[in-house]
């Protein structure tokens, strides 16, 4: 796949999972636009695994640099606006069952619920159709619920 092909097929994917993060829709494209040189300058060493999982990686890094570069702090979102309660758990608690559950569950909940990427983002980094991420985040969600029940 050529750098034109993934740029039109990616590009909005990448856009906004740097958008919902910066909020700042100019910053995004920045960094969007960074992220895309560096895919073309890492073409050659990409082994041809799924490349939405690879450039959200890179696109990832390219915030990441940027924040460390800037050394400003991200606005966490509105817990309203994730529609998740506010809760009061103790985090290595919450570490300790994520730890015991099978490794897809432990591995959805963490790219969703730890590093902050939507369910088409996930979607697009599997390869799976939405809905089949939505079912399984929902069963790893009620598996996790299960288990921190049990330990209290």
């Amino acid at each position: 796949m050529i750098i034109e092909e993934l740029y039109r097929e990616h590009w909005s994917l990448v856009c906004g999972f740097l958008l919902r993060r910066t909020r700042d829709p100019h910053l995004a494209e920045d960094l969007a636009q960074e992220t895309f040189v560096k895919a073309t300058r890492a073409l050659l060493g990409w082994r041809g695994e799924n490349p939405a999982a690879w450039l959200l990686a890179i696109a990832r890094n390219v915030l990441l640099d940027h924040v460390r570069r800037r050394r400003t702090e991200l606005a966490l979102p509105d817990p309203d606006d994730l529609g998740v309660p506010p809760i009061g758990v103790d985090a290595l608690e919450v570490r300790d069952v994520l730890d015991r559950l099978p490794a897809q569950h432990r591995k959805l909940l963490e790219l969703v619920y730890l590093e902050g990427f939507s369910m088409v983002e996930v979607a697009a980094m599997t390869g799976k159709k939405h809905n089949t991420i939505k079912t399984a985040v929902w069963r790893a969600r009620a598996t996790f619920a299960e288990e921190y029940g049990a330990t209290r």
